[in-house]
């Protein structure tokens, strides 16, 4: 008896040594650690497959401006751009990573109270509920019906009870409280070249284009006035006051020179590329974490080829100009700058002695090739337009043979110049990289690409902002920007001016949904001229319409998730046929 007394005195179950729910985060070192687990698995973990699994891929390549691309033995993308499949669990990377974000949230979330700081709290708080935000809302736009994790669970018993699959529209409340809570609360701290805050953080200003990008969305799609939140709904004039807020209060603006948003047109690159090269003078070449950019995935530099290659900028690699012989390095990715003294006297020009470069774009995978339908209509609807070519590198403009692209299908002599991988210096050596642009290093194709992305930026808020309240002069700022004429305020002009200013940046695809027109603009591929295996042909599919209208733009739920489910889980719409939507590849 007095043993075991005295033993119950000794023993304690507070745990002195470990973290718990009760002692984290309490340093400003504990946050940094707790947050930065749930920035990696949403915006780094799909890439750890090494495939395009992330919501801004499928968006650009599902809409109507971009092909699939790739190569011969790549018809996963093929498959994306066609709203079919070519592997049984394809996007089992975008689910699993945006439930380990919507995991990790939860669990942060359950102790985010604990930090002291008001100020600190809040900006934490609301990083945390945007991530979770986020992760819910590409999994509704790409999957409808999923799994809803309200919390992070209590006791084991907890854990281990499958969570229910529910309605799309029903998360979407989930989602509407999440945002509408972080862009109440998070500080309101003005650009100061990421002074404050590094720049890729979440702020404010992110969560208030989040918070107009979803409620556009949201009653586009659905067809409703208002976003319902769990008690409440937002309505048009609480999200046409959070984008005021960021039109006038965040710091942000538009950039003078649209080019100076690419990195394209960097100091290094930029003495060697002549589209770019007066902007040296000019001092508006690119520079990361301008002004302009509200959010942005940060990526880091390796030199060679690394098990850390998810933490690189992978969508550089996916994204950029396919190449013969395993990414076999040759002229068409250099620019010799100088002349011999043979050349000068005979009277040569530097473009005689690169007819076929395409520098200072890079070697890559080839996913996402420009659809000539696009460029079609740019021309003919906006043919003054200068944001054509800052977007689009026409290829046939070199002395490129397609026929030497010899294993790409589906190429169609444009290329988008966005988010292609960019390199450094126009002679035989170069560099992938901003950071290490100007010397002397090789780079690695895959590894090297550490641009960052841009997720939300100033002018989107502008255009949402026009489009919310019938109102063109935000719309003209933008055109301004650019050198257009005012236009009156349409939904034709909204519309277009979407389209161009923010081609290839993830929105095309959202918009077509939620304006109700995907499946005819879609159908406008079919037909358009392309190049497989180097032979010129037409987009051979005519069932773009009727794959949207069977589906509306929701994608297959991975087989792998169904049976994980015990088959409690069901397909979506549009796919229950599974020999039918299969894409075998050409």
């Amino acid at each position: 008896m007095l043993a075991f007394t005295s033993c119950e005195d000794f023993l304690d179950s507070q745990d002195y040594t470990g973290k718990n729910s009760e002692n984290f985060p309490t340093t400003n070192e504990d946050v940094d650690k707790m947050v930065a687990a749930v920035y990696k698995s949403c915006f780094y973990g799909p890439f750890q497959g090494n495939n395009l699994e992330q919501y801004f891929s499928v968006a650009n390549i599902m809409s109507d401006d971009m092909f699939g691309g790739a190569g011969l033995g790549d018809p996963w993308w093929q498959a994306l751009d066609k709203l079919m499949y070519a592997q049984t669990n394809q996007m089992q990377d975008l689910w699993t990573y945006a439930y380990e974000t919507i995991a990790r949230a939860n669990a942060a979330l359950g102790v985010v109270d604990n930090i002291a700081d008001e100020e600190t709290r809040n900006q934490t708080k609301g990083e945390l509920l945007f991530m979770r935000a986020y992760s819910y809302y590409y999994l509704v736009l790409t999957f409808n019906n999923v799994p809803f994790i309200e919390k992070a669970p209590e006791t084991v018993a907890e854990a281990q009870v499958a969570p229910k699959q529910i309605d799309g529209k029903e998360i979407f409340k989930h989602i509407a409280d999440d945002i509408y809570e972080a862009t109440s609360i998070m500080p309101s701290y003005k650009y100061d070249g990421w002074q404050k805050l590094p720049f890729g953080k979440v702020t404010r200003w992110a969560a208030e284009a989040f918070l107009g990008r979803a409620f556009l969305f949201y009653t586009g799609f659905y067809g409703e006035t208002s976003w319902p939140k769990t008690d409440g709904a937002i309505d048009k004039a609480y999200v046409s006051e959070k984008l005021k807020d960021c039109i006038e209060n965040s710091g942000h603006d538009l950039l003078s020179d649209y080019r100076s948003l690419w990195s394209y047109s960097n100091q290094y690159t930029a003495k060697d590329y002549n589209y770019v090269n007066d902007m040296i003078d000019k001092g508006t070449c690119y520079q990361e974490g301008n002004k302009e950019v509200l959010l942005a995935i940060n990526f880091q530099y390796q030199s060679a080829w690394s098990a850390q290659l998810h933490l690189t900028n992978q969508y550089g690699l996916f994204f950029g100009i396919r190449c013969d012989g395993n990414n076999q390095d040759d002229d068409r990715y250099h620019w010799r700058n100088t002349l011999t003294k043979e050349e000068i006297e005979a009277g040569k020009s530097l473009q005689d002695i690169n007819p076929t470069s395409v520098y200072p774009f890079s070697t890559g995978w080839g996913c996402g090739t420009v659809a000539t339908n696009l460029v079609n209509d740019w021309k003919r609807i906006e043919p003054n337009d200068p944001r054509l070519e800052a977007s689009v590198l026409d290829m046939s403009k070199t002395q490129l043979d397609p026929a030497t692209f010899s294993d790409a299908v589906e190429l169609s002599m444009y290329h988008q110049k966005k988010i292609t991988s960019v390199r450094s210096s126009g002679g035989t050596k170069y560099s992938w990289s901003i950071d290490a642009m100007g010397s002397d290093g090789n780079g690695n194709y895959q590894a090297s690409n550490c641009t960052p992305l841009t997720i939300f930026r100033f002018a989107d808020v502008l255009l949402m902002y026009a489009e919310l309240e019938k109102d063109a002069k935000p719309l003209n700022r933008v055109r301004a920007r650019v050198g257009l004429p005012e236009v009156p305020y349409s939904e034709e002009a909204l519309r277009n001016e979407r389209r161009w200013e923010l081609a290839f940046e993830g929105s095309r695809w959202d918009d077509l949904r939620r304006w109700g027109i995907a499946a005819e603009a879609l159908s406008k591929q079919t037909g358009q001229a392309m190049y497989n295996l180097g032979k010129k042909v037409t987009m051979d599919f005519s069932n773009y319409a009727a794959r949207y209208n069977a589906t509306k733009g929701f994608y297959r739920i991975p087989k792998a998730q169904i049976d994980l489910s015990g088959g409690v889980y069901k397909q979506n719409a549009g796919w229950e046929d599974d020999a039918a939507n299969q894409f075998a590849g050409y």
